[in-house]
């Protein structure tokens, strides 16, 4: 670790010794990490494009889940979960729907976050079996008000979308959106 002190560095080396001025200092960083995360995001998955023991990519797999929202009319933050619902797998594999969901969180919908959380368990409705685990696992949510838009969003738009037959949009298609999500103010989702 570099002991050279730089000119915009914060003058505490523990926080409740802080000023306000180091927080604005700490502040305006955090605030141009939050102008450029679609930029990362956009980086994450790039990196998704690779070897898979899947028939295609992984950024294949979220592309048709990308294309086919679209084709069924979603709106455009439900096409960017359906395009980012995997991306946990970059910076999170063990826990990939949590991941994601909470990179997606300050941006989107409550129902559209707790689909994305979910969908990891949801998905096992079609695998579970060969593991002599429960596919109906999801059914402990059964009474949630989102339960059913995480079954068809499994159903509709993630099972389903491993086909390399199918033609899917690029990547360079869904930038503006995933611009657009990552553009928004969580203090205006959130209401704050």
């Amino acid at each position: 670790m570099s002991t050279e002190q730089h000119l915009d560095t914060v003058a505490f080396t523990a926080m409740e010794h802080g000023t306000k001025d180091d927080y604005v200092l700490v502040f305006a960083h955090e605030q141009e990490q939050l102008d450029t995360q679609a930029d990362r995001v956009m980086d994450w998955l790039r990196q998704m494009d690779g070897a898979s023991p899947y028939k295609i990519s992984r950024l294949d797999h979220v592309l048709q889940s990308a294309t086919r929202a679209e084709a069924d009319g979603a709106d455009t933050e439900t096409i960017v979960c359906a395009l980012l619902h995997d991306i946990g797998d970059i910076i999170g594999t063990a826990n990939h729907s949590q991941v994601g969901a909470a990179l997606l969180r300050p941006y989107v919908s409550a129902e559209n976050y707790w689909v994305v959380e979910h969908h990891g368990l949801f998905q096992g409705y079609y695998y579970f079996a060969h593991y002599d685990m429960d596919p109906n696992a999801r059914d402990r949510y059964k009474d949630h008000p989102y339960y059913d838009a995480c079954v068809r969003f499994c159903a509709d738009w993630d099972q389903n979308c491993f086909d390399p037959a199918y033609a899917h949009k690029p990547l360079e298609h869904w930038e503006p959106m995933v611009r657009e999500i990552f553009a928004r103010n969580p203090a205006d989702v959130f209401g704050w």
